[in-house]
Formats: C-alpha cells, structure tokens, sequence
C-alpha cells in the first residue's frame, strides 16, 4: 500500500502519545511499586535513564527451568516396572490409599473423588473395545 500523507501523519502523532504514555506509566509503576521520586525530572531524561523491560512468558520460563537444572542434581537412573505401579495417598480424613497407575482405580475399585466422570467413561470404553477384539480374534484362529 502507498504511505499516504494522513497515515504518516497518523504515525507520527501515534509516536508523540507512545513517548508521553510512557512516561506516565512509568511514573504510574514507580508509585505502585513504592520508590520514591527525588525530584521531578522532565520526561527526556527519565526515557533515557529508567527503562521497563517487557518480558514474554516463554523467556521467563525458560529462564526459570534453567535455574531449576542448575540447581537440581542429575538424577540416578531408577528402574521402572513396567507392570501396575502403586502409588500411596492420604485422604483429608487421614486415610491412605493405594492407587494403581494403570487403571486408576483404589485398593476397593473405586475410582479417585478428583477424577472427572467423563475420563472415568472413556476408561471402561477402552476396555470394553479391548474385550471385543481380543473376543473376535480367538473365535477366528
């Protein structure tokens, strides 16, 4: 598209209210955050001198995972069963269950309180379909 003198003009004015915007929000964090202002500066000075740096959410999680890494020591290798792991949880009223992984079921076949019934359905249809093949090949062979 050609830059027509009204949409220079427009950037231009856009440019003028980002300088001034910015040095009322500035202002605007500095109260928030509690720093106190020694003098008034005018708005040239505090543009150079005190900067917000915007950062995105990616950049600061991958700087949170690093320090993590560097943190944590490297871990063992730990033999994992391949068969149904146990896994213990205590309950509000202190009492503990046993939990296996595989089918999420409790030590009583009850499934967990905080397992949504929608999961809970799609789980019993899986085995039902494996149920149904396994049925069909043996009448084949």
């Amino acid at each position: 598209m050609a830059k027509s003198l009204r949409s220079r003009w427009k950037r231009k004015c856009r440019a003028i209210k980002r300088e001034r915007y910015a040095v009322k929000e500035l202002a605007r964090l500095k109260k928030m955050l509690g720093l106190k202002e020694e003098e008034k500066i005018n708005p040239a000075e505090v543009m150079e001198s005190d900067q917000v740096i915007f950062l995105d959410a990616g950049a600061l999680k991958k700087e949170a995972q690093k320090k993590q890494a560097a943190a944590e020591p490297p871990e063992e290798d730990v033999e994992m069963s391949s068969d149904e792991e146990k896994v213990e949880v205590a309950d509000e009223k202190g009492e503990k269950r046993v939990y296996s992984t595989k089918t999420l079921k409790d030590q009583n076949g009850q499934y967990p309180v905080w397992l949504h019934k929608r999961k809970i359905a799609k789980l019993t249809n899986t085995k039902k379909k494996l149920k149904r093949k396994t049925r069909s090949h043996r009448k084949r062979k």
